[in-house]
């Protein structure tokens, strides 16, 4: 069977979520291009909310034939993937499916709720402890000693390509997305860090 094959038979909603300022639209912008290389049809929406006052920034992304409308419903997601620990519980809660994975980064970004006391700042384990309740899997992301925190979306596309979460998106697929959209210092520094990252696969294999 094609590569090509392979990836038109599979269907895959993601739903991502982060705080505005985190780089949710160019980490929407990556997996929609890689995606799109790898041979996926590829359906997809923002919403950006109060993005430039801290607010819930969501992307909508629906990969396959079988995808007539951008939007994804309530406890319908395959994969929620998140930018910051408080937006994870919500996002898994309001949108994953039961039995479904949830890739977040380890941070806490604090959105505008939580600053104002009106929700309390969730942590890693309420993240655990939730997921058995939903038979959700669940994936933590984190780098030590990253330079800049503007980067940490690179850090999870980088998870995503070395663990082959979306599948039939091979690293090649990423880096041509990340070329399309970056330029100057900024391409370098990301894909010196997203290799680095798909390296470990090497060295571990």
């Amino acid at each position: 069977m094609s590569r090509e094959q392979k990836t038109r038979d599979n269907n895959l909603d993601l739903y991502l979520i982060g705080v505005g300022g985190q780089g949710i639209g160019m980490l929407s912008e990556i997996l929609i291009r890689a995606a799109d290389y790898a041979g996926y049809p590829v359906r997809g929406v923002d919403t950006h909310g109060l993005a430039q006052r801290g607010g819930m920034v969501v992307s909508n992304l629906r990969l396959g034939p079988k995808t007539f409308t951008p939007l994804i419903r309530e406890q319908q997601a395959d994969m929620v993937i998140a930018l910051e620990r408080n937006e994870a519980l919500r996002g898994m809660i309001t949108h994953l499916k039961r039995g479904g994975e949830l890739i977040y980064y380890d941070t806490s970004w604090q959105t505008l709720a939580a600053r104002l006391g009106r929700e309390e700042d969730i942590t890693a384990d309420r993240i655990a402890a939730e997921a058995d309740k939903l038979d959700v899997s669940v994936e933590r992301v984190f780098k030590e000693n990253l330079d800049d925190a503007r980067m940490q979306n690179m850090v999870l596309i980088g998870h995503l390509a070395e663990k082959e979460r979306i599948p039939g998106v091979e690293p090649e697929d990423y880096r041509q997305a990340i070329n399309d959209l970056m330029r100057g210092s900024m391409l370098e520094n990301n894909l010196k860090l997203f290799d680095s990252l798909i390296d470990q696969r090497k060295n571990n294999s």
